[in-house]
C-alpha cells in the first residue's frame, strides 16, 4: 500500500510505503510530520470531512490555486485504529473506577472559537501580574512593580519634559535601557558620546532619568497598559473606569485601589478557572446514574457573579457556551447511554485480557494489577497496588503520565483484537518510556501468538526513537523475524522522503567513525570523526590532544592531562608528545599538518566552504562549533551541543551522514546564522 500525502499541515507532499500484515515503523526526527501523517490516514478513513483541518497556514489566507489537504492509496481501508495523545487522554482514572473518557462536545467550542481562547489567555496573563500574598498583593508581582510609584510614562516628571517623545514612545524601553547604559560613556567627557556637543550642564538631568525610570519597570508597566487595554471591552463599565484610573495614577497605589485590584484578579481566577473546567469536560465526570442535565447545569458562567467581568463582549463571548451545554443537555439521555455503553466495552476487553495486561504489568515492572470486581452492571474496573491489599481510590493521583500511557495502550492493542481494523496507527507509542519498559511494550504488541497481539496485522507506527528499529530489524532479529519494516523519513523544503532501513544500516558507532576515515569526505570532517573515534574508547593520550587544540584554534598546544601551574594554566604539550600524537593521525590521515590546518579553522571563508560542502546536518553541525557563534536561541544551541557530545551517541545506531537525523529547523538555523544559502 502506497500513501500518498498532499498539502497536510508541513507536508507539502509525502510518499510512504505500508506493508500489509507488517509492523511498518517510520522513524524520523520531531516536528518532520509523524503525527500530521497519522491524522492525515485516521481522518481521510473516516470520510467525515475532518480532513481539510488540515489545511497548511500558509494556504488558509492565500490560496490561488486553490489546493487542499489530499491524500491518495488508502481505497481499500474501511478502518482505522489510531492510538496518539488524543486515545491517551481518553483514559482517566475516576475515584472509584477505571474507565474510559468519552469527549464532551462542548470542547468543541474551544476549538472553534479563537476569540474565547484568546481571551482566557489574556486574562490569565493579567492574572499572573498580580500573586495574591496574605496581605493583598504580593510586592513582587510584575504588577506591583509597574504600579507602585505610579505613571511616570504619562506624568513625566519635572525637569524631563524634553525626554517626553521618547518616554511616551513604542519604543519607551529600548530607548531607556539605551540612555541609562550610556550614563557610564558620558564620564569620559563633557561632550555627548552620540554628537559630541557640550552636556555638561545637562550631566544631572541626564543622571535623573536613571534615577526616575528603569528599564524593568517601564517593561511591566507597558505590558500591564496592554494588557487592560485588549480587556478593556470585558470589563463592567464602572470597573473600566476604575482600572482605567488605576494604571494612570501619578503618584501609585492606595490601599483602596489595590483591595479593588484583590477583587478583579479573583473574579479573573475564577472566571479562568470555570472555563478552564469547560475546556476539559468529559463525558466521565458523570456517574453512572447520575442526572446528566442536572450536573451540567453546574458548568454553566452566571456573569451576576463576576460583576468586574458582566459586559456584552463578556457576554458575547461565553454565548456559544451556554448554548453547547444546552445541546448537550437535550443530549443528556444519548450522553449517559454512550458512557454506560463505553465503560460496558472496556470492561468487557479487560475481563476477557484480565492475566494478559496484569502479565504485562509485571514485565513491564509496574506494581498494579487489575481486576473486575463484580457482576452485571455492577462490575468496575479496579486498580490495586502490588504492595497494597485494597484497590485504589483517586488512581490518577497514584500514577505517573508513563504508568496512564501503559494501561492505555494495552487496552488499546485489545481493542484493536476485538474490532479488527483494517489499518492500526501508533503515533510515537514508546518514546516516553525507559529501555525496558519499551521493549516489554513491543514484546506485548507484536511478539506472542496472533490471537494475543497484534502479529500479522497490518501496523504503522511512526516514532522518534531509533531503539525499536534496533531491536525489531537488529539486536532481536530472530525473535521478529521478516515481521517489521524499517524505513527514516527525512522532511526538506515541506517534502518528505523515505528511505529503507536494512540490518547492515544499523552500526556501531566506532564502525562509522571508521568508514567516514576511509571515505572521501572533508578533512576536518574525518578529523572530527577520529576525535569522537578516540573518546568512544576513553583514548585521551597524544593524538586526541592534539586534535582538541587544533578545534580550540590553540597555535601552542596544551596539555590537558597534566595539573594547572600554580596560576592556573595548562602546561605546554611536549614536543615529543606532539609528534607522537601527530604520527598516530598520520596512520588515519597521511597528509595531516597541524599548521596547515589550524590556518584552515581560522579561515572563516575555508571554514565556510567546510561548511556548505557538508552533506547532511550532522556534519554541518560539527563544523558549524569550530566557527565559535552561539545561537540566540537556547534550544538551538542545545541541539547543536548535543551532537557534539560522545555521551549523546548510541552504542548502535544509523549512521548520520546518510539518515539525516537533525531537523531542518536546527540547519537553516546555522545557515542564517552564518550568512549562507539555505541548505537544499
Amino acid at each position: 500500500m502506497r500513501v500518498k500525502i498532499k498539502n497536510c499541515n508541513n507536508i507539502d507532499s509525502a510518499e510512504v510505503q505500508i506493508v500489509e500484515k507488517k509492523l511498518n515503523i517510520k522513524f524520523a526526527a520531531n516536528g518532520t510530520g509523524k503525527s500530521t501523517i497519522a491524522q492525515a490516514i485516521d481522518r481521510a478513513v473516516k470520510r467525515d470531512g475532518s480532513l481539510s483541518d488540515l489545511m497548511p497556514f500558509n494556504l488558509r489566507s492565500q490560496n490561488p490555486e486553490n489546493k487542499k489537504p489530499i491524500i491518495e492509496g488508502i481505497n481499500g481501508l474501511s478502518n482505522v485504529c489510531c492510538f496518539d495523545e488524543n486515545y491517551v487522554s481518553q483514559f482517566v482514572f475516576q475515584p472509584d473506577e477505571l474507565i474510559n473518557n468519552l469527549t464532551a462536545e462542548a470542547k468543541q467550542v474551544f476549538a472553534d472559537n479563537p476569540d474565547l481562547e484568546s481571551l482566557i489567555s489574556t486574562l490569565k496573563e493579567m492574572s499572573g501580574a498580580f500573586k495574591l500574598s496574605k496581605s493583598g498583593i504580593a510586592k513582587s508581582s510584575s504588577g506591583m512593580k509597574a504600579l507602585t510609584k505610579g505613571n511616570n510614562i504619562q506624568h513625566i516628571p519635572e525637569g524631563l519634559e524634553a525626554y517626553k517623545p521618547f518616554i511616551q514612545s513604542d519604543k519607551s524601553v529600548g530607548l531607556i535601557d539605551w540612555q541609562t547604559k550610556g550614563v557610564e560613556y558620558a564620564e569620559l567627557s563633557a561632550t555627548c558620546p552620540f554628537c559630541t556637543s557640550q552636556v555638561a550642564d545637562k550631566k544631572e538631568q541626564i543622571n535623573r532619568v536613571g534615577q526616575e525610570y528603569d528599564k524593568t519597570t517601564i517593561k511591566h508597566l507597558v505590558n500591564i497598559i496592554g494588557v487592560m487595554e485588549r480587556l478593556g471591552k470585558y470589563f463592567s463599565e464602572e470597573a473600566k473606569s476604575k482600572l482605567s484610573e488605576i494604571i494612570h495614577l501619578q503618584d501609585g497605589l492606595g490601599v483602596e485601589h489595590e483591595s479593588f485590584l484583590v477583587v478583579v484578579k479573583q473574579q479573573i481566577d475564577n472566571l479562568t478557572g470555570n472555563l478552564e473546567e469547560l475546556r476539559t469536560l468529559s463525558a466521565f465526570q458523570f456517574e453512572e446514574g447520575e442526572d446528566v442535565a442536572e450536573k451540567l447545569s453546574q458548568y454553566e458562567i452566571d456573569l451576576r457573579f463576576f460583576e468586574n467581568l458582566d459586559s456584552p463582549a463578556t457576554r458575547e463571548a461565553i454565548l456559544p457556551i451556554k448554548q453547547s451545554i444546552d445541546v448537550i443537555k437535550s443530549k443528556s439521555g444519548e450522553l449517559q447511554g454512550a458512557v454506560n455503553q463505553q465503560r460496558k466495552q472496556i470492561k468487557k476487553i479487560v475481563k476477557e485480557h484480565q492475566d494478559g495486561i496484569n502479565y504485562f504489568l509485571s514485565c513491564a515492572g509496574y506494581s498494579y494489577k487489575v481486576k473486575i470486581v463484580g457482576d452485571g452492571e455492577a462490575a468496575q474496573l479496579k486498580l490495586r497496588h502490588l504492595e497494597h491489599s485494597e484497590y485504589l481510590v483517586g488512581g490518577r493521583q497514584h500514577l505517573s503520565f508513563g504508568e496512564r500511557n501503559a494501561f492505555a495502550i494495552v487496552l488499546f492493542m485489545y481493542e484493536c483484537l476485538s474490532k479488527k481494523p483494517d489499518l492500526i496507527v501508533l503515533d510515537d507509542p514508546i518514546s516516553s518510556f525507559d529501555k525496558n519498559k519499551k521493549y516489554a511494550i513491543l514484546d506485548m504488541l507484536f511478539n506472542r501468538s496472533r490471537a494475543l497481539c497484534l502479529n500479522d496485522k497490518t501496523v504503522l507506527m511512526l516514532t522518534h526513537d531509533v531503539e525499536p528499529i534496533i531491536d525489531t530489524v537488529k539486536s532481536l532479529y530472530h525473535q521478529f523475524g521478516n515481521k517489521t519494516s524499517a524505513t527514516f523519513l527525512e522532511l526538506r523544503g515541506g517534502a518528505i522522503q523515505e528511505f529503507v532501513i536494512k540490518k547492515s544500516d544499523i552500526q556501531t558507532f566506532p564502525s562509522i567513525c571508521q568508514k567516514a576515515l576511509d571515505s572521501e569526505k572533508h578533512e576536518l570532517i574525518k578529523l572530527i570523526y577520529l576525535r569522537r573515534y578516540y573518546e568512544i574508547f576513553e583514548d585521551k593520550g597524544d593524538a586526541y590532544q592534539v586534535l582538541s587544540n587544533l578545534f580550540k584554534k590553540r597555535e601552542l598546544p596544551i596539555d590537558m592531562r597534566k595539573p594547572k601551574d600554580e596560576e592556573g594554566n595548562f602546561h605546554q604539550l611536549d614536543s615529543d608528545k606532539m609528534a607522537k600524537g601527530v604520527d598516530k593521525i598520520r596512520e588515519w590521515l597521511s597528509d595531516f599538518y597541524y599548521p596547515r590546518l589550524l590556518n584552515e579553522i581560522e579561515d572563516s571563508t575555508k571554514l565556510r566552504a567546510a561548511y556548505n560542502g557538508c552533506s547532511n546536518g550532522y556534519e554541518k553541525l560539527q563544523i558549524f562549533r569550530l566557527f565559535g557563534i552561539k545561537a540566540e536561541a537556547s534550544v538551538i544551541q542545545k541541539f547543536i551541543d548535543e551532537t557534539y557530545h560522545i555521551e549523546n551517541e548510541y552504542i548502535c545506531q544509523l549512521d548520520p551522514a546518510r539518515f539525516d537525523t537533525v531537523p531542518e529547523y536546527v540547519v537553516k538555523a546555522c545557515d542564517e546564522m552564518l550568512n549562507v544559502e539555505p541548505s537544499k
